[in-house]
């Protein structure tokens, strides 16, 4: 069984954080069809995943992501594109979740 394992710090707060991993969830459930059931807590979510073949967790909390996943037999072989994907899909989660909202502008 091959094993995927992702860690990507961060600096949103629990509350962002937690909106980019339910944007996820809801990704990978359309895309891939997933099954994604998220487990919220005081200080981390975790959102469990799963369809044949694949089984795993992602982690949230204030400050990280820990997404580990197994991989069955079959798609153990594509470990590595499967992995570039998935690091691609949060780092493009992330980047959009830093950015800022325009400042409003002051009344004249």
């Amino acid at each position: 069984m091959a094993e995927i394992h992702i860690h990507r710090d961060h600096d949103l707060g629990l509350k962002k954080a937690r909106e980019i991993a339910w944007t996820w969830a809801e990704h990978v459930e359309q895309r891939f069809d997933m099954e994604c059931t998220v487990i919220e807590g005081k200080d981390e979510d975790t959102v469990e995943f799963t369809r044949s073949g694949v089984k795993g967790e992602l982690t949230v909390t204030a400050d990280r992501f820990e997404l580990v996943a197994q991989l069955g037999f079959l798609l153990g072989a594509f470990k590595a594109s499967i992995e570039g994907e998935i690091q691609k899909e949060l780092d493009t989660l992330l980047a959009a979740g830093r950015k800022k909202a325009p400042a409003k502008k002051k009344p004249a």
